[in-house]
């Protein structure tokens, strides 16, 4: 009988050793793998967080436009403020590349000769889904001038010469953005078309 207590005493010192062994084993990979999660999902040492791109660099992440027109002169027809939203990323982009390409080759002093300024302008914002990726101003009276802001900075130019030979067909894209004819960005609500040029028209 003495031989089988000692075969059982031995048998449950194995066990309770491989329970223990088993358990410790356990809470290790346990920890190892909280830990791996941790080391993927953390910053590398040193290494700083990647921001949103916004501004001109964000030109090919736009998929959203919206484009307000103000009159600073009463119109007889159809005056007032016309807000237009544009969801065509094609489109969007396209206006987003022209006024950067604008500001990218900037012209300091106006032209000698201004056509006459009726106070029409155009102010919009840029978006990647809700995210705001630039703002702009486009004052297309008298002696046009463009400006871009992003992130609290801001880039303008006056609207001739290098400034408008990088953004050649701004007009044409503004003009499908807002879904109208290029010959009625510069002319009052209901008024007929003057035929004076512009850049890019």
């Amino acid at each position: 009988m003495e031989p089988m207590t000692t075969r059982a005493r031995r048998t449950g010192m194995v066990n309770q050793r491989r329970i223990r062994g088993l358990a410790t084993a356990g809470l290790i990979c346990a920890a190892s793998a909280a830990c791996g999660t941790a080391a993927a999902t953390t910053t590398p040492a040193g290494a700083q967080p990647t921001a949103p791109t916004v501004g001109c660099a964000s030109v090919h992440q736009a998929t959203r436009v919206t484009v307000q027109r103000h009159l600073l002169l009463a119109a007889p027809v159809n005056g007032g403020l016309r807000t237009v939203t544009q969801r065509n990323a094609v489109k969007v982009r396209a206006l987003f590349g022209d006024f950067c390409a604008a500001v990218g080759h900037p012209d300091r002093q106006p032209a000698h000769y201004c056509p006459a300024d009726f106070g029409i302008s155009y102010t919009g914002t840029f978006y990647d889904g809700q995210r705001v990726l630039a703002t702009f101003l486009y004052d297309a009276g008298g002696c046009s001038s463009i400006r871009v802001t992003a992130a609290g900075k801001a880039r303008g130019t006056y609207l001739g010469g290098a400034a408008a030979a990088a953004a050649p067909h701004l007009n044409a894209h503004l003009a499908a953005v807002l879904g109208i004819p290029v010959s009625q960005l510069y002319v009052l609500p209901g008024s007929q078309p003057t035929g004076s040029a512009r850049p890019g028209m």
